[in-house]
């Protein structure tokens, strides 16, 4: 059962050495991170689900590593021979985990970046029922389309699909998230869909209340940060 989920961007530059002087333009959005992040303590089971090339969960012998973004970060730090390392999403998610301790244990859930809303959905009510409580911290990126200067250049159906997401993160809407259409969230290079329509069906029909903690868009591309919890009562 799904009690709590995090919501979180994955830029490589939420990293402050990785951002270097840039680092406090996201000092904010690195805080509303935190504070999601740290609010997934006490479930059974904490899973972190992100965007990958393929749908697949990666074993207790997984790494994350921004070596390949140029900081020598790996965590753990020494991993086994033949481990395998995680996507990218997953890697800045292990790593907001290491900040508030949490990082022992969780587990690591890959979705397709094309992946269907109705395998995504199926996705999340599997993770959902894996424990008798859940929490997820689910990792992805708006759209990158925001400005001219954006890595997808400027499409106008961007801010409307962010705006779309925003509200839905901030009051719990998991309809709203399945309804994103998987075309649009493409054209505009919004990289969180499918994660997010993971939540969507780990939701299922229970009652959760949602808190927008941050909704940027620094380089034309869009970051948002929520909480989800289940409703007491």
């Amino acid at each position: 059962m799904l009690v709590s989920a995090a919501v979180c961007p994955h830029p490589p530059v939420l990293v402050p050495e990785m951002a270097g002087e840039a680092a406090p333009e996201l000092d904010a959005l690195r805080a509303a991170c935190d504070e999601a992040v740290g609010r997934l303590r006490g479930a059974g089971a904490l899973i972190a689900v992100g965007g990958g090339p393929e749908t697949r969960a990666y074993g207790a012998g997984a790494y994350a590593s921004l070596r390949p973004y140029g900081l020598g970060w790996t965590s753990p730090s020494g991993p086994g021979a033949g481990a395998e390392a995680l996507p990218l999403s997953l890697t800045i998610g292990r790593w907001l985990l290491e900040r508030q301790g949490l990082a022992a244990g969780a587990r690591y859930q890959a979705v397709g970046f094309d992946t269907e809303p109705e395998a995504c959905a199926a996705l999340g009510r599997e993770l959902a029922e894996s424990a008798e409580r859940v929490a997820l911290l689910v990792m992805g990126d708006g759209s990158a389309c925001r400005s001219e200067k954006a890595p997808g250049y400027l499409d106008v159906r961007a801010r409307p699909h962010d705006e779309g997401v925003a509200r839905a993160l901030g009051t719990a809407d998991a309809a709203a998230l399945a309804a994103l259409d998987p075309g649009i969230s493409r054209d505009v290079q919004a990289a969180g869909r499918a994660a997010w329509q993971v939540l969507a069906g780990a939701v299922g029909g229970a009652a959760l209340t949602g808190e927008l903690l941050a909704d940027e868009a620094p380089y034309g591309v869009g970051y948002f940060a929520a909480a989800w919890s289940r409703r007491v009562g």
